[in-house]
């Protein structure tokens, strides 16, 4: 018996023990969450690339690769990528206690098609005590891929008939995309000229150095609480107004709304079904 009980005395230490370390250093979550800039640290390398493959099916490997100059208690990239307007991929991969992170997959284009990716780079840091800082960083890329026989591919124009499959493509992605922001504009009675516009294909040149009427630091968490918001709304899910969550597969290109008095921004964009979805972010208070 007293064999027994020591032996129960030493499993409930030991649970007790794992109870306690578990409290203390609870498990990463999938998730992106904005902290406080760390400008001691940077990314090395923050790219992604689409490339033809030369394989039957007119396969484009999409590529998303980023380095930073630490480990970091997690990293995160979250990439989206949309055929003619509209999202026909996504990756996201997170990993613990690395500085690198590699992603790709192979995407078949069964027509002509103009391909926009653009990815957000991650990391969470974690130093002395609780303190939380982060680093971000945006990549992009986009390619023309026209079905013929070799596919061709290309990223500027250097021909003619390169020249006119740009034109094309570009008219049919902004007229759907144009309807669509138009039609959901209308539906949540937005005034337009309250707001500067920003495609999310567009929002990575913007936001290189400064988003208008911001500084680096505001810009950076904009840019932040933006893609956090994106991930936990939009990426893993698009939550409807009647609490029903849908892939966001087949919706247009997110319109990133700038309020003009620097309060909020909204994001606009349409289910693969064309329901109006509007998403809400607190920047500044008003003054």
């Amino acid at each position: 018996m007293k064999k027994l009980s020591a032996v129960l005395t030493i499993l409930i230490v030991c649970i007790l023990a794992v109870s306690l370390y578990k409290y203390k250093n609870p498990p990463a979550q999938e998730s992106i969450t904005f902290f406080p800039i760390d400008p001691k640290v940077n990314f090395l390398k923050a790219e992604t690339i689409l490339s033809p493959l030369n394989k039957p099916g007119n396969i484009i490997l999409w590529t998303i690769r980023s380095t930073l100059d630490q480990k970091a208690y997690l990293r995160q990239d979250a990439g989206l990528l949309f055929s003619n307007g509209r999202l026909a991929s996504k990756l996201s991969e997170w990993k613990q206690n690395t500085a690198v992170s590699i992603q790709d997959s192979q995407v078949s284009t069964e027509k002509s098609t103009l391909l926009q990716a653009i990815t957000f780079h991650h990391a969470e840091l974690h130093g002395k005590g609780k303190q939380i800082s982060s680093s971000q960083a945006m990549s992009s890329d986009q390619l023309y891929v026209v079905h013929s026989n070799p596919i061709k591919t290309f990223r500027q124009p250097s021909s003619k008939d390169d020249e006119q499959w740009k034109k094309r493509l570009d008219s049919e992605t902004e007229r759907m995309l144009q309807l669509s922001w138009n039609k959901g504009i209308r539906h949540f009675s937005i005034p337009l000229k309250n707001y500067e516009a920003l495609p999310l294909s567009q929002f990575h040149e913007k936001a290189k150095n400064t988003l208008p009427g911001f500084n680096n630091t505001e810009t950076a968490r904009i840019v932040g609480n933006l893609w956090e918001g994106l991930y936990k709304n939009y990426i893993l899910g698009i939550k409807k107004t009647d609490g029903t969550i849908v892939s966001p597969l087949g919706s247009t290109i997110p319109l990133i709304l700038l309020a003009n008095d620097k309060t909020h921004l909204l994001v606009l964009t349409e289910t693969g079904k064309g329901e109006p979805i509007l998403l809400r972010q607190i920047i500044l208070e008003a003054d």
